[in-house]
């Protein structure tokens, strides 16, 4: 073999001399790296590589083969070891392997001699610290580094295996790349509280650029769980509670991983987040819902993320689902994620999940049995923290023994070598640029965008007589309380970036605050010693919690403003960290208690929360004059918050979660059922007979803002569809305050009558649109046919013909427009159609220019128009008493038109009702209204330079 580019001998002596030889050193005891990685050899051609050594370019080798045909070349070399291999991931340096470079026994004594499918959080820096560190090992930082060592690892694979398939490097990635360092982003939770899918593209484009840096090739993210039960430990990972806003931001995220060439897992797969009570319990078991809630909300955004993203893994989960495992279920792995969504990724499993089978679910009487179980259903790749060959073994048994047929693994190997195809790894399995590395990750214009991300995270829930924004020049000491003042473990937590330096909200004001002397006391701990019995019974303060709460006064009375900042941390949030309740743990809420009075004396008081959960903070809600939801907000997250408190940034964020008034409220979240959320009520209220609190604390789609926004001029482009049709709706949203700011517009939907009960209302729409003082936009959505479809009597999704009501406002209790529209079925529609024009309009229409082209705009068909210049018209002659109100044109596709719409009574004197532009100009019906009168003649003018009307419908009205 060739001498190698880099500074190592070739990869042969490495496997012989192991990894004394395999490092090289400089001087200082430093690894020394080169720029640029490219192996040479004979296998090495101009253009391909002949990874399988025989001398030919075979057809997966090729790039230029299409990738199923490469596919299948590939698997028809492969033997029954080799397959296996593929079908299991081998754990990184600290977890399972021993080894940080290739040995010699990789050869010849380890099961990954023929190969392996993927290798997770090799080198990444977890856990952090000790033998992770880069002083103790070299590869982990900086990132060249790193990328040069899972070149090595990757190279041994690609030289030393009969096929030289690659090794997909897997990794986390729910708060950026879990490697030692990454650009840190807000937990998901928080993510999902900007409602912009622009920032989470971006978020999706960094991982996938430094994951692709760093050498990986796969991020297990995003969570598409949906949230629904706020004791869940978990809950800090998933974006909210609406499937449909689930799914638009993981479409998101994973089109911005994928474009980089970096494939995206998303987890968990199915009905994850929905555990009995939130409890843990390992396999999650017993979510009891129903088949119809399953589907609503836990497997649509698993559908839409595959079809409209081109998801290229999913992760199974561990819980059942009406008493079938999932990870065992072939329903769900092969019937609905392939069948019905035409997946054509690959399905890992969780952690352990396959064991699970027979630990705890008890499907399976051994590992073996769970084996077959779980790969028949459709699982590709098992996922543990243990040697693959207690999952490799006990397949290729059951192969040999006739139990499992070879061509199951050939369909399960088939996936996992087509995922490999598109993410390039037969091109070039390679980070070559190793210094481009150094240059990608944590790059300044990637930490700019997390910063973005935790600012636009922050949701303002409380802001009474204007508490916020502190004012610099009259605020001149700051006291900040609380046991997450100067917390951060919170941001190096689990699923991303091991090492980075982290802002505490303490910090962050102290950079704030200008001149303003900032004081601190803690006031308490996260929680007590008692934690968490003490949530269920009252425990006496010790004397020392007494003299802390005490001394947190002392400082807090000395000062303008007190900053409190409470709330969880990683010993009450996380993965096995469900709780009993959503009070503030421990004892903040008798530290809250004891300052907040101070406000009595002038002083400001905010609460800050940092938190990965909903809390029912009820006595703040009353007493606490402002209050802050900042969740774990990231690196940047003290920076962030301190720039919400100063008014240097106006908090924008929306909550995609409900946060209910008590744990006895649960299950409590958006969309619900009708009449879920209430006990009995009267045309004035509740009744006497109410034994329980009502309604959120704070609904779903709820923030405020320092500035204030109106709603005006709601437009449907037609109030007449078929269930193949789709609808736009638009309206004006105005910055009627003193400051700039970002308005969340939210779109529902209301399916009045139905086949099966259906939601009160559901998202099918948002926009986060920024407005200067005293500024207008125009916001458009679109509905389309899956936007209105309901799960039937028969569990087939469909658009049932009926009445619905469009409904755009700030939250989900904050309407502030509406109107409704109905589905027919495409015959009655023309039906609709021809009786309109005979109703409203004469025989006769005429134009001042194309006189010939003027009927058809009133034909039915949009596929002919009539064009009119500058100052031409086109006049409808209406029948006798018609009293319009509004008219429905259909503009041709083009830029917006000037136009006026004029009423004649007769005589010739035609007078404006109605003069502006068009908005849609895309074949869709926009209609326009204004005061009507009793009218002989209705006339279009053009004032533009040209408009082209497809077709026209008249609102009217008879006397």
């Amino acid at each position: 073999m060739a001498k190698q580019t880099i500074l190592l001998p070739a990869l042969a002596a490495l496997c012989l001399a192991g990894n004394a030889a395999a490092q090289g050193f400089g001087k200082a005891g430093e690894p020394v790296i080169r720029s640029e990685y490219r192996p040479k050899g004979d296998m090495y051609r101009d253009g391909w590589i002949d990874f399988n050594k025989n001398g030919k370019k075979d057809i997966f080798e090729d790039p230029a083969q299409p990738v199923d045909k490469r596919v299948e070349d590939l698997l028809s070399q492969m033997n029954l070891d080799e397959k296996t291999a593929q079908m299991a991931t081998l754990y990184g340096y600290g977890r399972v392997l021993t080894d940080r470079l290739p040995t010699p026994e990789w050869k010849t004594d380890r099961i990954w001699k023929d190969g392996i499918g993927a290798i997770d959080e090799h080198l990444n820096g977890y856990p952090r610290g000790g033998r992770n560190s880069p002083d103790k090992n070299p590869w982990v930082w900086p990132a060249s580094n790193h990328a040069w060592a899972l070149n090595e690892v990757q190279r041994f694979f690609v030289e030393n295996t009969r096929l030289g398939i690659p090794v997909d490097f897997t990794n986390e990635g729910l708060r950026g790349v879990e490697s030692y360092r990454a650009t840190n982003f807000p937990t998901q939770l928080g993510v999902g509280h900007t409602w912009n899918r622009d920032l989470v593209y971006k978020m999706g484009e960094i991982e996938g650029r430094e994951a692709k840096a760093l050498g990986y090739t796969n991020i297990y993210a995003p969570i598409l769980d949906v949230g629904r039960d706020q004791r869940w430990g978990r809950y800090e990972e998933v974006y909210g509670e609406s499937p449909y806003l689930v799914a638009e931001l993981g479409i998101q995220m994973v089109r911005g991983i994928q474009d980089q060439g970096v494939a995206a897992t998303s987890k968990h797969f199915v009905g994850y987040s929905n555990g009995k009570g939130a409890r843990e319990g390992m396999a999650r078991n017993n979510p009891q819902m129903s088949l119809r809630e399953m589907e609503q909300i836990h497997v649509y955004p698993f559908g839409r993320v595959i079809r409209e993203a081109g998801l290229l893994g999913i992760m199974s989960s561990y819980n059942d689902f009406d008493g079938e495992p999932i990870q065992g279920s072939r329903h769900w792995l092969t019937e609905v994620l392939r069948g019905r969504y035409g997946f054509r990724g690959y399905v890992v499993s969780d952690s352990d999940a396959v064991e699970y089978l027979y630990s705890k679910h008890f499907t399976a009487a051994d590992m073996k049995e769970a084996v077959r179980q779980a790969v028949e259903a459709g699982l590709n790749v098992r996922c543990t923290f243990r040697s693959p060959d207690s999952f490799i073994v006990p397949l290729r048994e059951l192969v040999k023994e006739g139990a499992l047929s070879e061509e199951v693994i050939d369909d399960r190997v088939r996936d996992i070598l087509r995922v490999k195809f598109l993410c390039g790894l037969f091109d070039n399995p390679y980070k070559n640029d190793l210094k481009a590395a150094d240059a990608e990750v944590c790059s300044e214009a990637n930490e700019a965008v997390a910063k973005q991300i935790s600012l636009e995270s922050i949701v303002l829930l409380k802001n009474e007589s204007h508490t916020l924004p502190l004012n610099r020049d009259s605020v001149h000491r700051i006291a900040v309380i609380g046991p997450n003042a100067a917390a951060t473990d919170f941001v190096t937590a689990r699923y991303g970036p091991n090492a980075v330096e982290p802002v505490s909200v303490l910090d962050g004001i102290r950079a704030a605050a200008g001149d303003a002397e900032v004081v601190y006391a803690k006031g308490c701990e996260l929680v007590d010693d008692n934690w968490p019995d003490s949530e269920l019974m009252d425990y006496p303060l010790t004397q020392q919690e007494k003299d802390s709460i005490a001394r947190a006064y002392e400082t807090a009375a000395g000062a303008d403003a007190v900053v409190l900042v409470l709330g969880g941390g990683t010993r009450t949030c996380g993965e096995n960290k469900s709780r009993s309740s959503l009070d503030l743990p421990g004892r903040q809420q008798q530290l809250l208690e004891a300052i907040t009075p101070l406000k009595e004396q002038g002083k400001k008081v905010i609460l800050v929360l940092i938190n990965g959960r909903p809390l029912s903070i009820n006595w703040a809600d009353k007493y606490v004059p402002a209050i802050v939801e900042a969740w774990y907000p990231g690196r940047h997250g003290g920076t962030a918050v301190a720039e919400v408190l100063f008014g240097d940034y106006n908090p924008g964020g929306k909550l995609t979660v409900t946060f209910p008034r008590s744990v006895g409220q649960i299950p409590f979240n958006f969309p619900t059922l009708p009449s879920a959320q209430s006990d009995s009520w009267g045309a004035n209220g509740p009744r006497s007979h109410r034994a329980r609190v009502n309604g959120a604390l704070y609904p779903f789609g709820f923030g405020l803002s320092y500035t204030t926004f109106a709603y005006s001029d709601l437009q449907l482009s037609d109030t007449v569809i078929t269930p193949h049709q789709g609808l736009t709706v638009s309206c004006t949203v105005t910055n009627t305050g003193t400051r700039a700011g970002d308005e969340v517009v939210q779109l529902y939907l209301h399916d009045r009558i139905a086949s099966v009960m259906a939601y009160e209302k559901v998202l099918r729409g948002f926009e986060r649109v920024h407005l200067a003082p005293g500024e207008s936009k125009r916001v458009e959505f679109r509905l389309l046919p899956r936007d209105l479809e309901i799960l039937d009597l028969n569990y087939k999704w469909t658009v049932e013909p009926g009445d619905f009501t469009v409904m755009v406002g700030a939250s989900s209790e904050d309407m502030k427009l509406k109107r409704d529209f109905t589905v027919v079925e495409a015959g009655r529609l023309l039906e609709m159609r021809a009786s309109e024009r005979k109703g409203s309009l004469a025989a006769k229409v005429s134009a001042s220019i194309a006189d010939d082209k003027a009927a058809n705009t009133v034909d039915g068909n949009l596929n002919t128009v009539w064009e009119g210049t500058k100052n031409q018209y086109i006049t409808y002659e209406l029948r006798s008493g018609a009293k319009p109100t509004s008219i429905g044109i259909a503009w041709d596709e083009g830029a917006p038109v000037e136009f006026e719409i004029q009423l004649s009574s007769g005589g010739g004197l035609f007078i404006p009702v109605w003069k502006g532009k068009s908005r849609l100009n895309n074949g869709s019906m926009e209609t326009y209204s204004f005061d009507g009168a009793t009218s002989s003649d209705l006339r279009i003018v053009i004032l533009s330079d040209k408009g082209r009307i497809k077709e026209v419908k008249l609102d009217v009205s008879r006397r």
